[in-house]
This record gives C-alpha cells, structure tokens and sequence, in this order.
C-alpha cells in the first residue's frame, strides 16, 4: 500500500517526516497521516511525492512483494524489480511474462550476459553490439 511505500522511501532516503513535508510544500503532520493510513494525498501531491523520491506515480501506489523478502520497495523512475526466479539444474531461467512483453523479448532472441560481483544484466545483443561499434569508432577517430 501507498502507506508502506512512503515509510520504506523515506527512511532508505534519509528524510524525516518533516523534511519531506516541507519539500512537498505540506504540514509534517498531513504527511504522518499519510504514513499512517489515515489520508491519502491528492493526485498532485502523490506526483511530488514520487518525484522527490525519484520512483514513477505508479510504483509509488503500488506494494509489490518478492518471494522470501516480503514488501520491497519501488524501484527507481526508469528501474523494474520484476521478480524472482529459479535457476535450473543446466543454469536456466525464464524471464517473467510481463518482462518478456514489456521489452518486446521474443523466443530465441539473442541476449548478452554481463555481471559484476552481485549479479548479473541481460542486454538486447544488437543494443550492445551497436553501442560497442559506437565505442569502436570513437576510438578510431581518436587515433
């Protein structure tokens, strides 16, 4: 719910209830109801709110859970948690449905995988292939 969202955004952006307030132009107490439950704010509001703490209006008013964590909280302007899912005995997974179609994923589509430490990315092969031609000639022009 909108309630736990703006508990969760606001303590990982280390704002008190008062500095949020007074960024969005409002009394601390009207933003404690909100956190409360008590009140919801006005779609203006809402959009300020999303914008000070960088996250879309719509994930903003949605709660979204991840198996074996709970409620987690929105993911920034731009970012999608889509969810989880397990990996198969030969290093398998399927990308969830609603991943697949909003980034236009078609079966046997061609996907670079890149990591660091924590994790990995899978990028578009033709998006990374033409940034890396990109990089190349900028090298090329350089020399």
């Amino acid at each position: 719910m909108l309630k736990d969202n703006l508990v969760m955004l606001r303590k990982m952006s280390g704002f008190s209830q008062e500095q949020i307030a007074e960024k969005i132009g409002i009394s601390r107490q009207a933003y404690a109801k909100w956190e409360s439950g008590a009140t919801v704010p006005d779609i203006d509001r809402a959009a300020l709110l999303a914008q000070a703490y960088g996250v879309s209006l719509d994930s903003l008013m949605k709660t979204e859970t991840a198996d074996g964590v709970g409620v987690i909280p929105p993911a920034p302007q731009g970012k999608k948690i889509w969810g989880t899912v397990t990996l198969g005995d030969r290093g398998q997974i399927v990308i969830p449905k609603a991943a697949r179609d909003q980034l236009d994923l078609k079966c046997g589509e061609r996907l670079i995988v890149a990591s660091d430490e924590i994790g990995i990315a899978l990028f578009p092969a033709e998006f990374f292939e033409s940034k890396m031609r990109e990089v190349m000639d900028m090298i090329s022009q350089n020399d």
